[in-house]
């Protein structure tokens, strides 16, 4: 399934996510785009989202995405907002709860989907 709405990419990307798809996951994002990941700093390009989600992905956690806000930023960008809960075990087997608050950019592509473009899961943190 492809985002038809910006909102849509946030709902995929934690349905992907649950469903350990790194490569459903990475396909989100446009091939340039940039992911700030708290710990690593900017990951730009698929390659580096890709290296960066798999750790993520290797966690198996339960991300819920939240409600979320957009703001359209004419017919082909829009900004979404979204406070989200992710719970995972980690290598010692205890149980973590993390939250953020999610801003990013999406844009729509030439077919009339959407994909990320900018993501940071903590940038109104």
């Amino acid at each position: 399934m492809s985002a038809k709405t910006p909102a849509d990419v946030d709902h995929l990307f934690g349905e992907r996510v649950n469903a350990a798809d790194l490569e459903g996951t990475v396909a989100l994002y446009e091939t340039g785009a940039t992911l700030v990941a708290s710990d690593a700093g900017p990951q730009v390009g698929h390659e580096a989202i890709r290296a960066y989600l798999a750790g993520l992905i290797a966690l198996k956690p339960t991300i819920d995405m939240g409600p979320v806000r957009t703001v359209a930023l004419g017919d082909d960008l829009a900004v979404l907002h979204h406070d989200w809960h992710a719970s995972f075990n980690d290598a010692e087997g205890q149980r973590m709860e993390l939250t953020g608050k999610a801003t990013e950019i999406v844009r729509r592509q030439r077919d009339g989907t959407w994909l990320f473009l900018f993501d940071d899961p903590n940038l109104r943190d």
